[in-house]
């Protein structure tokens, strides 16, 4: 790879932490300057910017490239516009890793389910609807045998806001759901429990997973679930590869479950995915091994792409 001695990459994100430390140690590792920038506090100026939009600590050079960490939630409003940074920079030929589009794929719960269901990816049977009594009536349908049934919010992660539901009477008002019921038929455990894997794919290759053991049926790092390292290999490397194809995505985390009738499904995928917990059970640096993708895939072939403002 080429690195020009006066590269420097801009992190976004809002708060650095563990994960801004490692991708900040590993652009390093290469010879790369890297500062870290909150999209709250980018904005469009058609008057002063020859570029048309101003980021902080890049108010004379835009960066480089940009590694997306984080994109702050807010109104709609808000974070349209902030995703209307990473589409600018897009289109000024500055690499952006995962780009607007593929965060906008994977941030929308209802698109990605759309998007693997299109790619012929086993997920859950899922509904998204804004009638409360359309919602209703899937539910009752749903739970008449005793299956269960995920509401979910659209926009979410680290197991926030998920509630099994057993019957239609447990079903939420829409103004608790924000008006949108995204309803996901709930995959019954098998007899090792509940578990699910996280696979971590990279320019399309799945390179680590590990099987996560949750307290409860919600199998999520951040809320207590342990790790043990898994081979990123056959199914689950198959599933993982292509599910980040139908998003898209250069790099994501991939959760797969495992039902009681022996099916293996793809619940969803994550474009900026959190690594700490896979990092604690895998043998090298993954922060390393993304940076590296970056910059061979995308910051050597930017330059001759770029193009000066006129």
């Amino acid at each position: 790879m080429t690195v020009k001695p006066d590269m420097h990459v801009a992190i976004a994100t809002d708060e650095p932490g563990w994960h801004g430390e490692r991708l900040q140690a590993a652009f390093a590792a290469r010879g790369i300057h890297t500062s870290f920038v909150s999209l709250r506090q980018c904005r469009i100026d058609l008057e002063r910017s020859p570029n048309g939009m101003v980021i902080p600590g890049f108010e004379h050079q835009l960066p480089d490239g940009v590694f997306v960490r984080q994109v702050p939630g807010g109104t709609l409003e808000e974070v349209v516009l902030r995703l209307d940074f990473l589409h600018a920079l897009k289109a000024l030929c500055i690499p952006v890793y995962n780009d607007g589009r593929t965060i906008e794929r994977t941030v929308d719960k209802a698109m990605t389910s759309f998007l693997l269901w299109r790619a012929g990816v086993p997920t859950p049977l899922t509904w998204v609807v804004e009638s409360q009594t359309e919602a209703q009536a899937i539910v009752r349908r749903q739970t008449a045998d005793g299956g269960e049934v995920v509401i979910k919010p659209l926009f979410g992660s680290r197991g926030a806001g998920l509630r099994r539901l057993r019957s239609v009477d447990e079903l939420p008002l829409g103004g608790e759901c924000a008006g949108v019921y995204y309803l996901q038929r709930f995959v019954e455990p098998g007899p090792e429990g509940y578990r699910d894997w996280r696979v971590f794919v990279i320019a399309g290759r799945a390179v680590a997973a590990m099987q996560r053991q949750g307290r409860d049926w919600i199998n999520n790092v951040a809320l207590g679930a342990t790790c043990e390292a898994a081979q990123p290999s056959g199914e689950l490397a198959q599933l993982a590869e292509s599910a980040c194809r139908a998003v898209e995505a250069d790099y994501g985390g991939v959760d797969i479950m495992r039902g009681r009738d022996g099916v293996t499904l793809v619940v969803e995928v994550n474009g900026i995915p959190a690594w700490r917990g896979l990092q604690s059970v895998c043998e090298f640096d993954l922060a390393q091994r993304l940076v590296d993708d970056f910059l061979l895939r995308h910051l050597d072939r930017a330059a001759s792409r770029r193009v000066a403002p006129a």
